[in-house]
């Protein structure tokens, strides 16, 4: 594809399909999360491995500042906020078939705004998911998480391997 077709490609807000459907399924997993499942308590699915558990998040990722007070809901819901426009105003000006990098800033978007849901409506995140072994446990987490995390690595593949081959694209034409 030449740097001519990129430049008249249709709307990448096309690319927002993927963060409605991470923010519904984020939604209905977590609505099923507490019609089924009973706060802190484990339900294994692979012993001593991996678990569902109902869990509440005040804080950011790793229960960062969780015990801070109240302030932080804000501030995590503003910064959201922001973000999520900045990503969409990226995805528009990005041209449509620059799926790698469209793709992670989408999934960022849909969980990122997954989380604002939780943050605004119930003052809290749900989170669902725990992997532990032996003493060790991983925070547990939320398909919205799952979707800001593979987002970031689409983001990373991109710099790494295609955005100077769209730089050097667009010097060439």
């Amino acid at each position: 594809m030449t740097i001519d077709n990129l430049k008249t490609s249709k709307s990448s807000l096309v690319w927002l399909w993927l963060a409605v459907v991470i923010l519904l399924s984020d939604r209905l997993s977590k609505v099923a999360a507490e019609s089924y499942l009973v706060f802190a308590q484990a339900n294994p699915v692979i012993e001593g491995f991996f678990d569902f558990t109902l869990l509440y998040n005040k804080g950011a990722a790793f229960s960062f500042l969780a015990d801070a007070g109240g302030w932080q809901r804000w501030l995590f819901s503003a910064l959201a906020i922001v973000m999520s426009v900045i990503l969409t105003v990226w995805i528009k000006r990005t041209p449509r078939e620059v799926w790698w990098l469209n793709g992670g800033l989408a999934l960022i978007l849909g969980g990122a705004l997954g989380n604002l849901y939780d943050r605004v409506v119930l003052g809290h995140v749900v989170d669902y998911l725990s992997f532990h072994f032996g003493s060790y446990s991983f925070p547990a987490f939320n398909i919205a998480d799952i979707a800001i995390s593979c987002g970031a690595f689409l983001l990373i593949i991109d710099m790494l391997f295609f955005e100077k081959k769209r730089a050097s694209l667009e010097e060439n034409s």
